[in-house]
């Protein structure tokens, strides 16, 4: 690793100015996946700005919905009694990240910005334009099975790995930050990018910017809400394909309906054209079966991820059927 200096901010307003003043600075909390990428040279930054002293770890429901912070650990969110009663989604998938280990020290800021397993970009021998702009994707004609059908391009094809980003695109979160310009508040369906000509750029975060909460809005769909991941083995491993279902129900007619996938694109992706083909009607086999059609539509498999096409819409339908009660 290379030498860095250190500094712990004393709140919030502290950090950010703290960052500002050092090109290059990051925050730490958790560490969990920023040391692993220092220590093996995919990042390096000259100045690390400890935030675990800032008071940012509350998660507190109200009329209008949850409000979690930014500093709070994966497992208090998990297992926060609002939370597994009337956000069952955060909680599932909270529960499906990473080990009881990561879980009790990982931020929920920290989980959003968690950068992707592609073995590519893990690896400083090779080329990757997220790590080294313009130094090539090996995946697109390469080892390619855990990356992505939806959402790529001729510069990336990396899938994004949070389970919980997935959970909050559902549910229409929005990420609150402050920065060196002061606050603001980001739609979780604007802060992350697709890679385009940029991979490197993966979120709307601007320099020094650190995430300070994350609200959720409460919806009746919300409380009906779940999380399937389907993955290589069951613990400590990433999705292959994960979805993030929210149902609101009157018998079986859909009033409103909320769906979000995981391992299968280069950001969390959610897509109104699938859940179009079911809200406002009634939940049958067939129409979900023809809202996993309209989600792959725009699909481009590659030699070892097609598997993957077929493998969501699966999910898609045992999730959906099973939280409208028809299994």
């Amino acid at each position: 690793m290379r030498s860095f200096s250190y500094a712990s901010a004393r709140d919030s307003a502290d950090a950010a100015r703290m960052a500002g003043r050092t090109p290059g600075a990051a925050f730490i909390a958790g560490g969990t996946d920023l040391l692993n990428l220092m220590k093996d040279g995919v990042q390096h930054h000259p100045h690390l700005i400890d935030v675990n002293k800032l008071d940012l770890s509350r998660v507190t429901e109200s009329a209008s919905g949850l409000h979690i912070g930014g500093l709070a650990r994966m497992r208090q969110v998990a297992e926060h009694h609002a939370v597994r009663a009337r956000f069952p989604v955060l909680a599932e998938a909270l529960l499906a990240s990473a080990s009881p280990q990561v879980r009790n020290m990982a931020t929920i800021g920290g989980n959003l910005l968690q950068r992707t397993r592609c073995g590519y970009f893990r690896d400083t021998g090779s080329a990757c334009n997220k790590r080294v702009p313009g130094s090539g994707c090996p995946a697109l004609q390469g080892w390619n099975r855990g990356h992505a059908v939806l959402g790529t391009s001729d510069s990336c094809i990396a899938t994004h790995p949070s389970d919980l980003a997935v959970a909050l695109t559902a549910l229409d979160a929005t990420v609150h930050v402050l920065g060196p310009a002061g606050a603001r508040r980001i739609p979780v369906g604007e802060f992350y990018r697709l890679p385009g000509d940029t991979p490197q750029i993966e979120t709307s975060l601007r320099p020094a910017e650190l995430i300070t909460a994350v609200e959720v809005p409460r919806y009746p769909a919300a409380s009906r809400s779940r999380y399937l991941k389907v993955r290589d083995r069951a613990t400590f491993e990433f999705a292959v394909v994960s979805v993030a279902a929210a149902l609101h129900l009157r018998g079986h007619f859909v009033r409103d309906i909320r769906l979000a996938f995981g391992g299968i694109a280069t950001k969390p992706w959610r897509s109104a054209e699938a859940e179009a083909e079911l809200r406002g009607k009634n939940l049958t086999v067939q129409r979900v079966e023809q809202a996993g059609r309209v989600l792959v539509r725009a699909a481009v498999p590659r030699q070892d991820n097609a598997f993957k096409v077929e493998l969501v819409q699966r999910a898609l339908v045992e999730l959906v059927l099973d939280l409208g009660g028809l299994r």
